[in-house]
C-alpha cells in the first residue's frame, strides 16, 4: 500500500479488498500484518471502538520500529488514549468551533483572493496562463492561515510546509524522520520567541496555558504545536486539490458550481467522500480481542481504517464511484473520522475549502486542465498532467498544471 501505483489510484486494491469482506488481514512485511477495515459500517464502528488504542508510544515499548521520529511526532496527540487525549484535545479545540471558524472567515477569503490574484499574474507572465493550482493555491491557502494562526513568520513558512510535507514521505522513512526532528526544533525556538513576546494567536494562548494552569508538560506544548501545524494544513490542502481535480474533469458540474454558489457546502461534502484526503487514517492496535466485521481481532494486532475504502462503500452510497452532490444532505463520509479522534479542525477545512472554489471559479471562468486528458493514463503522472503525492496516509495530487484561461470577476460578499 505504498506503492505508485496505490498512490495514483488506491481504490481498485481497496475495493478488491471490500469485495472479499469488510476486514481484512494484510501482509505489510515479511513478518508483519495488518487488518484493514474497507467496509463503511466497520470503519466508523472501529474510529469509536475504545478497545482500538493508539498509544504507539505503549505498542512499540517492546516492539523496536527501527525509526528515528521525534517524540513531539511519535506521541502526539493522535497517539494518545483517553483520559491524556481528552484533555489535549480540550485545549486546542477553542480555536476549532464554528463561532471561532466563522471570525477567521473574512481573512482565509482575504487570502484566497490574494492568492489567485498571485496565480493570474503568474499565468500571465508564464504566457497563456500555465500554472501549477497545488504549488500556487491548494497548498499555499490552508498553509498561509494555520500558520496565521500560530503566528509564524512569513519567512519560515516554506520550511514548515517543506517539513511537513516530508512527514508523509512514504518510501523514505529517512525524510520523515529528519524532517520530524526539524520541525519540533523549530516549533520549539517559536514558543520560546512567543513565550517573550505573546500575541493574539493560537499558540500564545497554549503557552499561556501551560504556563499559568500547567495543564500542559513542556514536550506536550511542543507536540501540540507540531501536529496543529501539520494537520491545520495537509487535509486541507488535499481537499481542495482533489476537489478542484473533480471539476476540472466535469466541464457541467464546474459551470454547475460557478452559477451556484449556495452548492459548494455540498460539493465540499462529497468531495470529501468521493476523494477522501486520507486514504488511510493512523496506526491503531487491539488492547484485547474482539470482533469486527465477520473476524475475531487479537489482542495486539494492527488494525488500519480506510476512509478511502468505506467511502466508496456500495452498501452505504449508491454509486459510489460518482460524484452526486445530491446525496451530500445526507454526509456520512468518515473523511474527517468518527469518535473521539474526530478532525477537531473540521469546521475550518469546510470554509477553507468553500471559499477556495468560490474564489477561483469565479476569478477564472476558464480554468481547465492544461492537457486533454481528462483522466489518468499509467503511472504516478497522467494524460492530464496530474502527478500524485507519494504517501501511505494522504491522497491528493502533488502537481496540478491548469491554463486559467480568461479572468472572472473576484466574488465579494460572502464569507
Amino acid at each position: 500500500m505504498e506503492s505508485a501505483e496505490f498512490s495514483r489510484d488506491p481504490y481498485p486494491l481497496l475495493a478488491a479488498l471490500r469485495a472479499r469482506g469488510p476486514v481484512q488481514r494484510v501482509r505489510t512485511g515479511k513478518d508483519r500484518t495488518t487488518w484493514v477495515v474497507t467496509g463503511w459500517a466497520e470503519a466508523r464502528a472501529a474510529l469509536a471502538d475504545g478497545r482500538l488504542s493508539k498509544d504507539t508510544a505503549r505498542y512499540f515499548a517492546d516492539r523496536p520500529s527501527g525509526r528515528d521520529l521525534a517524540p513531539a511526532v511519535s506521541r502526539s496527540m493522535l497517539a494518545t488514549d483517553p483520559p491524556d487525549h481528552g484533555r489535549l484535545r480540550k485545549l486546542a479545540m477553542a480555536a476549532f468551533t464554528p463561532a471561532a471558524v466563522g471570525r477567521l472567515a473574512p481573512r482565509v477569503r482575504e487570502i484566497a483572493e490574494e492568492l489567485a490574484a498571485a496565480l493570474g499574474r503568474a499565468g500571465e507572465a508564464a504566457g497563456g496562463g500555465l500554472v501549477d493550482l497545488v504549488e500556487g493555491f491548494a497548498a499555499a491557502l490552508p498553509i498561509a492561515v494555520i500558520c496565521e494562526l500560530l503566528a509564524v513568520p512569513e519567512a519560515d513558512r516554506d520550511a514548515v510546509r517543506r517539513w511537513s510535507d516530508d512527514l508523509f514521505a512514504a518510501a523514505e522513512p529517512d525524510t520523515a524522520d529528519r524532517a520530524s526532528h526539524a520541525l519540533a526544533g523549530y516549533m520549539t525556538e517559536l514558543i520560546a520567541a512567543r513565550r517573550a513576546a505573546p500575541g493574539d494567536d493560537v499558540l500564545s494562548g497554549l503557552i499561556a496555558a501551560r504556563d499559568a494552569g500547567d495543564r500542559l508538560t513542556e514536550p506536550e506544548l511542543v507536540s501540540l504545536a507540531v501536529l496543529l501545524v501539520v494537520a491545520g494544513h495537509e487535509t486541507t490542502a488535499n481537499l481542495i486539490g482533489n476537489g478542484l481535480l473533480a471539476l476540472l474533469r466535469d466541464d457541467a458540474l464546474r459551470a454547475r458550481l460557478r452559477d451556484d454558489p449556495g452548492l459548494l457546502p455540498a460539493a465540499v461534502e462529497e468531495f470529501l467522500r468521493y476523494e477522501a484526503p486520507v486514504t488511510l487514517a493512523t496506526f491503531r492496535y487491539a488492547t484485547e480481542e474482539f470482533d469486527l466485521g465477520g473476524v475475531r481481532i487479537g489482542a495486539g494486532d494492527v488494525v488500519l481504517v480506510a476512509p478511502g475504502g468505506a467511502n466508496r462503500d456500495p452498501a452505504r452510497f449508491e454509486a459510489p464511484d460518482a460524484v452526486r452532490l445530491e446525496r451530500a444532505p445526507l454526509g456520512g463520509h468518515l473523511s474527517f473520522g468518527h469518535g473521539p479522534h474526530h478532525c477537531l479542525g473540521a469546521p475550518l477545512a469546510r470554509t477553507e475549502a468553500r471559499i477556495a472554489f468560490e474564489v477561483l471559479l469565479a476569478r477564472f471562468p476558464g480554468l481547465r486542465l492544461a492537457a486533454d486528458g481528462r483522466r489518468d493514463a499509467d503511472g504516478p503522472g497522467g494524460s492530464d498532467g496530474v502527478t500524485w503525492r507519494r504517501t501511505r496516509l494522504m491522497r491528493g495530487p502533488a502537481r496540478l498544471p491548469v491554463v486559467l484561461g480568461p479572468l472572472g470577476a473576484a466574488p465579494v460578499g460572502r464569507t
